[in-house]
């Protein structure tokens, strides 16, 4: 079992991280980080999962180079800009692993590359470069938070969180730090999610605990259906916790597995509710499913839809645009064997059994559907399996943040 502490990715044993303000978008406040590093002193077994989207920011690719071996020792990264699809990309991300490299003592081969920001304008590289010495001087235990900031675009609120654990009588440190708020549809992880963990670990245990982890997570939120060019999800692990490695899917994988799923479900949730100009978390469950792959595609189908978004703003219990999302989602149900119920802290109603509508108190659910988390309750009555997924309601403010979004 996990407890939650503090720390971020600075709780795990040799991780230190930093966050300074360089300037790369061009106005930007100087309160704002803009710039981020994260450093392990030892070298690190490394995993990672990347956008399925066909086009792909230049520092994914740096990235993919870089982690070829399975190893790293840090991570660069900027907001403000993604450095996608623009002149001079595949230089300027490698040029932030070199000078990463040049101010910390390590080689460019050694650090993951991140972007996040507007797409299509060139990477002001040389604020990076005049920043990183900053950001690595600044580098101590206490610098997530001052990271996390730094990664952040339109995002409200930082998304942070750490846990301890023990693996073979020694505890173990797991700690996340991500950014996501706006062109979140990941079919990977989310737009950037760095984890840092003193576990000793193989690359293939690794890398395999993270794949099933992330499409159990991160790929099961939606905020406005558009995949990301920069999306990228890393885990560092460097071994300083001293447990008996990892190297078969025994007891210790499983114990490290629900650990990170902990951390990337909570995460995901963070994601969703901070869904640009989004005033609630929006949750679907489905259960009583055949499979949990067809739970899961009903459940993102809910979450995802436009309609079912804007009824959660206006807390209007229109369930038959639940039932609607379901139709289209392409997954095999029973329409006829369909429940459907609203929860949320305010309590619980149903307003449809066997596909049909009930009479219900209108009052009742607008008091449910008016909490800061909605709850999509959905039994198919038809197996055994379930799935879970979150998104966000559609505002006005929504529009007015991504129509101006470049200028």
């Amino acid at each position: 079992m996990w407890n939650e502490i503090s720390g971020g990715v600075c709780a795990a044993k040799g991780f230190t991280a930093a966050g300074v303000h360089c300037g790369v978008k061009e106005g930007s406040s100087p309160d704002k980080n803009d710039l981020a590093l994260i450093l392990s002193e030892k070298e690190c077994t490394a995993a990672a999962t990347y956008t399925l989207n066909r086009v792909k920011a230049a520092p994914l690719y740096v990235t993919m180079d870089h982690l070829e071996d399975g190893t790293a020792w840090g991570i660069v990264a900027n907001s403000g800009n993604a450095n996608a699809c623009c002149p001079l990309s595949h230089e300027n991300a490698q040029t932030m692993s070199e000078a990463a490299a040049q101010v910390t003592g390590r080689e460019p081969g050694d650090f993951v590359v991140a972007s996040t920001g507007v797409i299509g304008q060139t990477l002001n590289i040389g604020a990076i470069q005049a920043g990183l010495p900053r950001a690595a001087a600044a580098l101590n235990r206490d610098g997530s938070d001052a990271a996390a900031t730094a990664i952040m675009t339109t995002d409200t609120r930082k998304k942070e969180i750490a846990v301890s654990f023990e693996l073979g009588g020694r505890e173990v440190r797991l700690g996340a730090i991500a950014k996501g708020s706006g062109m979140i549809h990941p079919n990977m992880g989310t737009m950037l999610a760095f984890l840092t963990c003193d576990c000793a670990i193989t690359q293939e245990m690794l890398s395999d605990a993270l794949h099933e982890v992330v499409a159990r997570t991160f790929n099961r939120v939606t905020v406005d259906g558009d995949t990301s060019t920069n999306d990228m999800c890393v885990i560092l692990c460097n071994g300083m916790a001293g447990n008996p490695l990892i190297e078969w899917k025994d007891e210790n994988y499983q114990l490290f597995l629900e650990a990170l799923e902990h951390v990337c479900r909570a995460l995901s949730r963070g994601i969703a509710a901070d869904g640009e100009g989004a005033s609630r978390l929006v949750t679907c469950r489905v259960e009583g499913a055949r499979s949990e792959e067809s739970a899961e595609r009903l459940a993102k189908a809910v979450v995802g839809s436009s309609l079912v978004k804007a009824a959660m703003f206006g807390a209007d219990a229109n369930w038959g645009r639940v039932l609607c999302a379901m139709g289209y989602s392409k997954a095999p149900f029973r329409p006829e064997h369909v429940d459907i119920a609203f929860r949320s802290q305010a309590g619980e109603i149903l307003v449809c059994r066997q596909g049909d509508g009930l009479e219900f108190d209108e009052d009742q659910a607008k008091a449910i559907l008016s909490q800061d988390e909605v709850i999509i309750a959905v039994n198919l009555h038809e197996g055994e399996d379930a799935a879970e997924c979150w998104g966000c309601d559609l505002t006005y403010d929504y529009v007015k943040i991504n129509g101006d979004y470049r200028t």
